[in-house]
């Protein structure tokens, strides 16, 4: 099978629609479709490409569909494979979408919402549980909380912002033990 644009996007297709369970399911399938069917690239190749999907950020199975495509057909070749690939999930996202909007105003699916909502808070409530019986360990730290907790909640700072501050914060109040411990030992 010649190694079109055409050709490319449907294998891809075929696999972007087979693949349930994230980028690990992916190898065999590549394994079977490429390697074995139509014998475009050989074993080490695809574990390279997989390796190198990993090793990139974003999304395994995307990453792997690009370099695989570039390899068969340069720039199109990596168009066709990423658009192969990633087809099949944003269609089935659509459809979901639209399914869920036609059914989230029955009462049934909005008791559901409901007592998901209702669990969601209670693991909330134990993450922040176990959280504060780590993190919370004396006075200075159980400060940090509170300015965090104040810029957060009132201040509206970014949670990006607050997190930052409060890795310095502990950093520094890790950096002043250590000095107090220094000062003991001598």
């Amino acid at each position: 099978m010649e190694k079109t644009f055409y050709n490319i996007f449907k294998t891809f297709f075929k696999v972007g629609t087979l693949l349930l369970g994230g980028g690990y399911v992916i190898l065999p399938l590549l394994q079977s479709e490429l390697v074995e069917k139509r014998e475009w690239i050989n074993e080490d190749e695809l574990c390279e490409y997989y390796a190198l999907g990993q090793s990139v950020p974003g999304v395994i199975a995307a990453n792997t569909a690009v370099f695989v495509g570039y390899k068969l057909n340069k720039i199109k070749g990596a168009i066709a494979a990423l658009s192969g690939m990633t087809l099949p999930a944003f269609a089935s996202i659509l459809i979901m979408a639209k399914i869920m909007d036609e059914i989230v105003h029955l009462q049934f699916i909005k008791s559901i919402f409901w007592g998901v909502g209702i669990g969601v808070l209670v693991l909330i409530y134990l993450a922040v549980k176990e959280m504060w019986k780590k993190s919370i360990v004396d006075r200075l730290s159980c400060w940090i909380f509170f300015i965090a907790f104040i810029l957060s909640a009132g201040f509206k700072a970014p949670p990006a912002a607050v997190i930052i501050l409060s890795i310095f914060m502990g950093i520094w109040l890790q950096y002043q033990r250590n000095i107090e411990q220094k000062g003991l030992d001598k």
